[in-house]
């Protein structure tokens, strides 16, 4: 094929390891929890209710798992005001922020391309459930 080269990468001492690494983080931020609670705080920081509003469907279990693992891979902030009730609040750390962009960018694509992917969608299952008949 013509401008096609085959490229073989020696694997160095760190490439498994690498990958592993990279997969990991990904796994967090790439999950759809994750990405939605990383939108909400790219605006300000949030308390744990109002962003349990913001986002439809999320359990409370679920949010509070999805923000101890950001604030574990130092995304995202966790303050606690001596206030009585206590008020905590979520926000995105230099980290967290840095990420927020492309996070957004993703999700501003999904949406615009969701009328494509669902045709897409369509059109595949189509195809597939007459192969199987």
């Amino acid at each position: 094929m013509p401008g096609h080269s085959d490229v073989t990468v020696a694997p160095g001492p760190h490439q498994h390891s690498d990958c592993r690494g990279v997969a990991s983080v990904l796994s967090r931020v790439g999950d759809k929890w994750s990405v939605l609670v990383i939108m909400m705080l790219g605006e300000r920081p949030l308390r744990f209710n109002e962003l349990k509003r913001m986002i439809g469907g999320i359990s409370q279990r679920m949010l509070t798992l999805t923000l101890r693992g950001l604030e574990r891979d130092g995304l995202v902030t966790r303050t606690v005001f001596p206030t009585v009730p206590p008020r905590v609040d979520y926000a995105l750390t230099e980290l967290g922020r840095g990420l927020s962009t492309p996070v957004k960018e993703l999700g501003e694509w999904a949406k615009q391309h969701l009328p494509d992917i669902e045709g897409a969608r369509q059109q595949f299952d189509r195809r597939h459930s007459t192969e199987q008949a």
